[in-house]
């Protein structure tokens, strides 16, 4: 997973509350995240001859790739980001070091949230940009066997 730079100084000012609630917040979009990747599946069986056709079969496989990368990672953030909301309760009684610790992870956390938000969005755009050009074809064909 690349990690791209996102100004995340602001993270020193946020309270444990504040920390948590915004865990809880990413969670709840990757579990969203899950349920779109169940639709970007769907539509990619439903569409699978003309996605092969209207293309290389090497394009159509790089998509499925990039999908199943894709849902891989919403996975292992889900877990990591439930494991940073539970430690949360830990800290809480543990000394300033790890509060330290906690703020960083949740730094990193932001980051790897961040980049993955916006690898979704490539993906989405990509894959609905090439089932647009499809469903176009596919419109076009039908008017010119009615004619």
């Amino acid at each position: 997973m690349k990690i791209k730079h996102v100004n995340t100084s602001y993270i020193k000012w946020l309270s444990a509350e504040e920390m948590h609630n915004e865990s809880k917040e990413w969670r709840l979009e990757l579990e969203f995240l899950n349920d779109e990747y169940l639709f970007f599946e769907d539509l990619i069986k439903w569409n699978t001859l003309q996605l092969i056709n209207f293309q290389s079969y090497a394009k159509s496989k790089e998509i499925i790739e990039k999908l199943s990368n894709s849902i891989k990672t919403n996975d292992a953030l889900i877990q990591l980001v439930q494991k940073h909301e539970n430690s949360l309760e830990v800290i809480d009684s543990k000394g300033d070091q790890q509060k330290e610790t906690y703020k960083n992870e949740h730094k990193t956390l932001l980051i790897l949230f961040k980049n993955h938000l916006k690898e979704h969005r490539e993906l989405k755009l990509s894959l609905f940009d090439i089932l647009k050009k499809i469903k176009k074809t596919e419109k076009q064909k039908r008017i010119i066997d009615v004619e």
